[in-house]
């Protein structure tokens, strides 16, 4: 309920202990956190647009668990809510983000030259690359708890930002409501359009509103509500050869991504820090910076994806590896993850994954897309081992 606090005004006629939702069955970071006390402490605050406690954990209370990851179970509404409902959310960060505490500061680093090597991944494992990130636009409340006019305003600047942008980057932005049937057989053709979502998560976060009619995605986008990839723009807008795009009002006011087949991750990621940084120098000269601090780096509406927001990843044919004992752990030590090529809640086809960072606050850009560049290099190597038989046990790695 954006903007109208009377329903959580009234909720104190009732006792903490009456309104505290029953988690006895859940299996999320929220559910981890929350206790009675807790809950009692913070349940009367809410921040200066009205985002209330009950709004923040809404998501986590109506969906107990994930089948195969462990969901973060709260949003933010809007830049103020990591502030006002710290003592919440801090916790859910460290335990989220591997131990990191409310005095560490996050690091950023979008100077793609600072990237070493990423242009001679192996073609014939690695079939595409690809980087994305989130960005929100300061002076709006976020895609939970924004209201349609928010919508209509961000997406009237994010127009005008993009339409200004020229050469590698200069494309075609799509309205769904004015798209004809030609272009979206297009952009289906082209694995850009997918329908409406229907993932409990992000209808319980309230993100899915009137407005958001379609996904839109590159193919291969993922189905990770909050912890990932299930995103449904009402707009969108990719340059004229189709390796950089950009989604508006979705999970997040912005979502930048950049793609190509084939294994040159140094490539994507030049263009990727090339287009976001254009795209924030013309939102700050519109007077509406992105949300950044330097405790949380980039502020997104996920807590999982706070800090650089990116996740860089490939696809790639590991036929051999994966089947290996120690596959998991060679992941585990390099800071990767793998996922079916649809999503978490898919399994690899032709033993080929999506395989990316781990880690999204406390480290840079470049540190994270090293540790891609490096570990699938390395990988696609013990694949090649292992196709003729041998051993590759000198070469698993050390933890990173």
């Amino acid at each position: 309920m954006p903007f109208g606090n009377t329903h959580n005004k009234y909720k104190l006629n009732y006792k903490p202990e009456e309104e505290y939702p029953d988690l006895s069955k859940h299996n999320n970071h929220m559910a981890k956190v929350l206790t009675p006390d807790l809950y009692k402490k913070l349940r009367d605050k809410e921040t200066p647009s009205g985002f209330t406690l009950d709004d923040v954990i809404q998501t986590g209370v109506d969906n107990p668990g994930h089948p195969f990851i462990m969901t973060v179970g709260c949003v933010a509404g809007d830049e103020e809510s990591y502030v006002v409902f710290k003592d919440l959310f801090d916790p859910i960060i460290q335990d989220r983000h591997g131990g990191y505490k409310p005095t560490d500061k996050h690091k950023t680093d979008l100077n793609h030259e600072n990237l070493k090597g990423g242009d001679d991944l192996d073609p014939n494992y690695v079939l595409s690359s690809r980087v994305r990130t989130g960005r929100s636009i300061k002076g709006y409340t976020l895609p939970p708890h924004c209201s349609r006019g928010e919508r209509r305003a961000v997406e009237k600047l994010s127009v005008e930002a993009l339409n200004s942008l020229t050469g590698e980057f200069k494309g075609k932005y799509y309205p769904l409501k004015s798209m004809t049937e030609q272009e979206q057989q297009q952009l289906i053709d082209d694995h850009f359009l997918f329908d409406k979502p229907v993932s409990p998560l992000l209808l319980a976060s309230d993100i899915s509103r009137p407005g958001s009619a379609m996904v839109l995605a590159e193919s291969g986008a993922e189905m990770s509500p909050c912890d990932g990839e299930v995103l449904w723009p009402r707009d969108r807008m990719h340059n004229d050869n189709k390796s950089f795009l950009v989604w508006v009002n979705e999970e997040d006011h912005l979502r930048v991504i950049s793609m190509e087949k084939g294994g040159n991750m140094k490539e994507v990621f030049r263009r990727f820090c090339v287009g976001l940084q254009k795209i924030e120098e013309i939102f700050k000269k519109a007077g509406h910076p992105f949300m950044w601090n330097e405790h949380l780096g980039y502020v997104l509406t996920c807590p999982s994806n706070l800090g650089t927001g990116l996740r860089g990843g490939v696809h790639v044919k590991l036929a051999h590896l994966s089947k290996h004992p120690k596959f998991e752990e060679i992941l585990s030590r390099l800071r990767l993850q793998k996922r079916g090529t649809g999503g978490v809640d898919t399994a690899a086809v032709g033993s080929v994954f999506d395989v990316s960072n781990a880690d999204r606050l406390g480290s840079s850009e470049v540190e994270q897309v090293q540790l891609v560049v490096d570990g699938v290099k390395l990988m696609v190597e013990m694949e090649k081992k292992l196709e003729k038989g041998q051993s590759i046990d000198d070469m698993i790695p050390a933890q990173k």
